[in-house]
């Protein structure tokens, strides 16, 4: 449920030569790109849990919940604090690379942020219905001056969403919706940076007035860049000597780092937006999710300390996936249903 940090270890049982093998070739690379697999330290909290729930990593089941199946998929954006023109844009073209095409019906390139989003699509509910490959931004709503103070919690997350509600009018879009919650880096939230980068859930009709999944990821440029925009950044122990931290294809270690974080949560919250879908364990206040069995895993030959591999570009940033107005972003994998493994397109074989 809530994105936790890495410990960068194989976490299926399954053998990770097995999953390469296993995964899909369909695609074609980027041969202006080189081709390495760094190996970095863990975070500084490499002690803590990875995951909030069940070590019952690959009994991943369906637990007869709805899955996000209706198309297109409304994202209702909500901007808590103050957000810059291009950190907005940039946000938003990640977004938007979900969907096959843009408006001009333009793909971007292979490996791609939609052919990442092809392995939460095969999540399904009890109809057989898909979860959407099609995501839009249904609209947006800016809390420039905290309207609810600097120091959230999980239950005051819902007053954000209930003040953006009745300010920006969001239509009651039980079929389509979801909110998207993004807090500036002036802004704390229980738990973040000590145990989760973003987390998803839904609303309380007596909250917000009704139910409707929701997630929300923050910004970790002041407080735990090491934490949440690894590998961006890397503990400071290890400043002196040893990898150090990679380069963000932006050119902004908070924002690019955010981003795998707010993808990992779109992708949990459309395979599992009431929390009654899929997941692993018994217990649904505490699941592991799709995105959970495969963090730390960017790339063919992850695990044991190595993030897999991905490209440089002739910038040096590192990337593993090509989104839309020629962006570029590195994306954890995600659990395959169809595989039993982590999957991405960036696979080698």
């Amino acid at each position: 449920m809530a994105l936790l940090f890495f410990f960068l270890l194989a976490v299926s049982a399954t053998p990770l030569s097995s999953m390469a093998a296993a995964l899909p070739s369909f695609q074609t690379l980027n041969t202006n790109s080189r081709f390495f697999n760094p190996k970095l330290p863990p975070n500084s909290l490499s002690s803590s849990k990875k995951f909030e729930g069940s070590s019952d990593l690959v009994n991943l089941r369906y637990h007869m919940g709805p899955v996000l199946s209706s198309s297109p998929i409304n994202i209702y954006l909500i901007w808590y604090g103050k957000w810059s023109i291009s950190q907005k844009l940039l946000i938003k073209d990640f977004i938007l690379s979900i969907s096959a095409t843009d408006r001009r019906r333009r793909a971007a390139p292979s490996p791609s942020v939609a052919e990442w989003w092809s392995t939460v699509s095969l999540y399904t509910d009890q109809t057989g219905a898909n979860v959407s490959r099609s995501v839009v931004i249904a609209g947006e709503h800016s809390d420039l001056h905290h309207s609810h103070g600097t120091d959230l919690t999980r239950l005051s997350i819902q007053n954000v969403i209930a003040t953006a509600v009745q300010s920006a009018r969001f239509p009651v879009d039980h079929r389509n919706g979801m909110f998207l919650v993004l807090t500036s880096q002036d802004v704390t939230m229980q738990d973040f940076c000590r145990a989760v980068c973003g987390f998803h859930y839904f609303t309380f009709p007596s909250m917000v007035g009704y139910t409707l999944p929701y997630a929300w990821v923050g910004h970790s440029g002041k407080q735990c860049p090491e934490q949440c925009a690894y590998p961006f950044a890397v503990p400071a122990y290890m400043a002196g000597g040893g990898p150090g931290a990679l380069s963000p294809p932006n050119r902004d270690v908070a924002l690019d780092g955010m981003i795998s974080v707010i993808g990992h949560e779109l992708a949990e919250v459309a395979s599992n937006p009431l929390v009654n879908a899929w997941y692993a364990g018994e217990d649904p206040t505490a699941p592991t999710e799709i995105g959970d069995l495969c963090e730390g895993l960017y790339g063919t030959g992850g695990g044991g300390g190595y993030i897999g591999q991905v490209m440089r570009d002739e910038d040096g940033g590192t990337f593993n996936v090509h989104g839309r107005n020629g962006r570029k972003f590195l994306l954890q994998w995600l659990w395959s249903p169809v595989l039993k493994a982590c999957a991405g397109p960036n696979a080698l074989d």
